[in-house]
């Protein structure tokens, strides 16, 4: 039996990782930039995740949402006390487009709507509801085309955003705390500002799509921390898990729980609350967000000294690198020379960087010569 043959590759076999660096079945060592899809947040095989997982198996591994599941319970407080969303309610599911359908759903639900707002370049996840609101309609069938009303806005349009709101009809409008496969653009804080207040003024759920720029990545626990405000529901996968598949909807305490109204078969798992407690604990033992802010400042400035840069886009570790040409050249001669792994977005010219949260400016500088290297 072949496999499905959907994902375009490079040629690379990856047979073990540790930190950031990953290694092939020909023992070839690479620097890990990417993280697959800004998944690994506190780096490869950490010593801690790794236990904490182990041990984890070793008692009890799977049972269904049909019985108590302490660690869950466990896994609430610490990412209460982490995120800092004290009264909010935690649904746990396995992916981030899981966790984008069931907040759609539950704004529905709470509101007795259906229409919804997004935003240009989005990108929400590859499932139906999903979909509906990803800016890509090559991605969607004929089966999942038009399940409900979008109305689409550009980010950071006042104007936009008032008329589409103007027949007081949107069950959500939902938006990522930073783009990510769209090329790294993020709504102002002003404008993040202005989103909450008019979803309040009618009645509609505000979204916040913190799946990749979450958990620390943007050097606060979720970005939309930045422009101090309080979303109705927040969706979490990727860096949750550091690789283990985990996602979860931070709920207001104003919407209501009743049975049936959500379901998973594998969500909130033994061994994936083991996996995203350990991702827990090791951001705040090791000080993590702290490093991504460091870090991140230090290399943004490194980034603008490069002559070729446009401009450097995204917040904390989640970067992207505008070029005045494509990319793809450049991401090749990076991974096959220099041995660096790096992603790309939607903008072609654009060059995505998403690292452990961990990284080392040690470990960062060798991409920072091998661009000045290949531009020059």
């Amino acid at each position: 039996m072949n496999l499905f043959d959907v994902y375009p590759k490079y040629t690379l076999s990856p047979t073990s990782a540790k930190g950031t660096f990953i290694y092939t079945d020909e023992g070839k060592k690479y620097l890990d930039l990417y993280g697959g899809h800004g998944v690994i947040s506190i780096g490869h095989s950490h010593s801690h995740y790794v236990k904490r997982i182990s041990e984890q198996l070793s008692k009890i591994g799977f049972y269904s949402n049909s019985i108590d599941i302490p660690i869950q319970n466990e896994l609430a407080q610490r990412l209460t006390e982490q995120s800092g969303y004290s009264d909010y309610k935690l649904f746990l599911c396995n992916s981030g487009a899981e966790a984008t359908e069931n907040a759609l759903k539950l704004a529905s639900f709470h509101t007795k709507k259906k229409k919804v707002i997004a935003f240009k370049n989005s990108f929400h996840g590859r499932t139906a509801a999903a979909l509906n609101v990803t800016d890509n309609p090559k991605l969607s069938a004929p089966i999942n085309e038009n399940n409900f009303e979008v109305k689409w806005v550009e980010l950071n349009n006042k104007n936009q955003l008032q008329e589409a709101l103007s027949q007081n009809d949107v069950c959500a409008v939902i938006i990522e705390g930073i783009q990510g496969v769209g090329g790294l653009d993020m709504a102002t804080d002003e404008y993040l500002k202005f989103l909450q207040d008019e979803c309040k003024k009618h009645d509609s759920l505000l979204i916040l799509d913190e799946i990749q720029s979450g958990f620390g990545r943007s050097g606060k626990f979720f970005a939309h921390q930045w422009a101090n405000i309080q979303p109705d529901l927040i969706t979490m996968a990727k860096g949750m898990g550091n690789g283990f598949p985990i996602g979860g909807v931070l709920i207001h305490p104003k919407i209501e729980a009743h049975y049936g109204m959500l379901g998973t078969t594998f969500g909130g798992n033994h061994l994936a609350c083991a996996a995203s407690m350990a991702v827990l604990e090791v951001l705040e033992n090791e000080n993590l967000l702290e490093n991504v802010n460091q870090i991140s400042k230090k290399i943004i400035e490194e980034f603008k000294n490069i002559p070729s840069v446009k401009q450097v886009k995204g917040k904390g570790l989640m970067l992207g690198i505008e070029m005045p040409f494509p990319i793809k050249e450049l991401r090749q001669k990076l991974l096959y020379d220099h041995h660096i792994f790096t992603g790309a977005s939607a903008n072609p010219n654009v060059l995505r960087v998403l690292p452990p949260l961990s990284v080392s400016y040690a470990e960062f500088e060798p991409f920072i010569k091998a661009l000045h290297k290949i531009l020059s």
